[in-house]
């Protein structure tokens, strides 16, 4: 399936490798007569301060997307509800700098203060703030009570608007299926997700869809539910492009301590895969087995492939995927890269697919990627403190169709490389 009817994978690429010498993020998808027209959206917010979630999407619809008063997205800003107010906050900063309202309730933002809803999308960042933790050690971000108010007003004033949830869904599954089951219900144009299934890559692989993957291995670094969501969903994305398609996942086990290592020494998990994709990431990959807090995230795809994503925090710097083909002894590996300059580039490319689908009102790729990996991500915390069981999961029955969406290009040789 291409990105449009009218532009190719190729087209895009070749296109964004031309705009990285003038220094412009590639435009998107939208046709021209609507890019020239900007769509307005609302800002649900926990917290809005320097290098947050909230900083680097929305002010990239404030500032452009170096967020250097540039050219930026065909979005407009109408209102913002931010549910905290840090002693670095920049929401009231940039609510005078912009003449943006604040409002003190979802309702409030979505209708601009008025008796309709005059926005056409609605972007929502549960991320980052004071926010509980639970037993399993997942951040209790208000999200389901975010989408919970957003639809509540769709009902309300009988208007329905496209709406994007930052990262995984959540992050309890419970939270994660209503909130899905919602969109549903009300038909609702819903995306989630992380930055980094958009990211730059680095080497660039090519997957072509159906592809006969038969095994694969995931990387991923840090806390285990915080970057949990991201590791799953670069795994994800590359294996969603096998044959036959996305139809969920069987059971989810979390390994810890020697069980992680007796998957690879048994043979269950690939060493050769393993090591492929750990060698993008580790500057000491023969230290890997001392590492204290190291995790596995051990899942059974419905068609049989096994799924293994392992958290390396200390060891990994970043998140990794390496796959085998079946018949190839060559394998694929990519790490899925997170830049800092010009301010936070992959985030200008998520913002990419939110632009393009408030523009067009579909989603452009499936909420059910985030839905999926949110479940196996809640599963494996599950396990975790369940003395590692093997959880059988028929709720994760969940299929879908991949599109053929594109990541951020790799800049022009002849480029500046920190253009976009």
């Amino acid at each position: 399936m291409g990105l449009t009817d009218d532009l190719s994978r190729r087209e895009w690429l070749k296109t964004s490798a031309t705009l990285a010498v003038s220094g412009l993020l590639v435009k998107n998808s939208v046709a021209d007569a609507e890019q020239k027209k900007p769509k307005s959206v609302a800002a649900v917010l926990t917290a809005y301060a320097k290098g947050l979630h909230a900083d680097v999407l929305i002010g990239k619809i404030l500032e452009g997307w170096k967020q250097d008063g540039g050219v930026g997205p065909a979005l407009t800003l109408a209102s913002m509800y931010v549910d905290q107010f840090t002693d670095r906050d920049l929401a009231r900063t940039m609510s005078k700098k912009y003449n943006v309202p604040l409002f003190d309730t979802i309702e409030k933002a979505i209708t601009v203060g008025s008796d309709k809803i005059p926005v056409d999308g609605v972007i929502s960042i549960g991320e980052h703030g004071t926010y509980p933790y639970n037993d399993k050690e997942q951040h209790l971000y208000p999200r389901r009570r975010f989408f919970e108010e957003i639809t509540d007003t769709f009902r309300k004033y009988n208007r329905v608007v496209p709406v994007f949830n930052d990262k995984h869904l959540g992050p309890a599954w419970q939270d994660a299926k209503w909130m899905y089951d919602r969109s549903k219900e009300m038909k609702v144009s819903f995306m989630a997700g992380s930055s980094l299934a958009v990211t730059f890559r680095t080497p660039e692989i090519t997957v072509p869809m159906g592809s006969p993957i038969e095994a694969a291995v995931g990387i991923g670094y840090s806390g285990l539910d915080v970057y949990g969501s991201h590791a799953l969903e670069c795994f994800q994305t590359l294996v969603e492009r096998r044959q036959g398609a996305e139809t969920g996942v069987n059971w989810v086990q979390f390994r810890q301590g020697d069980a992680i290592w007796k998957a690879i020494d048994d043979g269950l998990v690939s060493k050769a895969v393993f090591d492929a994709a750990l060698a993008l990431v580790a500057t000491e990959p023969e230290r890997v087995r001392q590492s204290e807090k190291a995790g596995l995230f051990l899942f059974q795809y419905r068609d049989g492939l096994l799924g293994s994503v392992f958290m390396l925090p200390g060891f990994a710097t970043g998140s990794a995927v390496a796959l085998k083909f079946k018949g190839q002894d060559q394998l694929l590996a990519t790490r899925f890269e997170e830049r800092t300059e010009p301010y936070y580039p992959h985030f200008a490319y998520l913002l990419k697919g939110i632009e393009r689908m408030i523009h067009t009102g579909k989603p452009s790729y499936p909420v059910e990627r985030t839905l999926l990996t949110s479940g196996i991500l809640d599963r494996a915390l599950t396990s975790r403190v369940q003395n590692q069981e093997k959880l059988m999961t028929p709720e994760l029955a969940i299929r879908y169709q991949p599109v053929d969406y594109p990541h951020a290009p790799q800049p022009d040789l002849n480029s500046d490389p920190t253009s976009l």
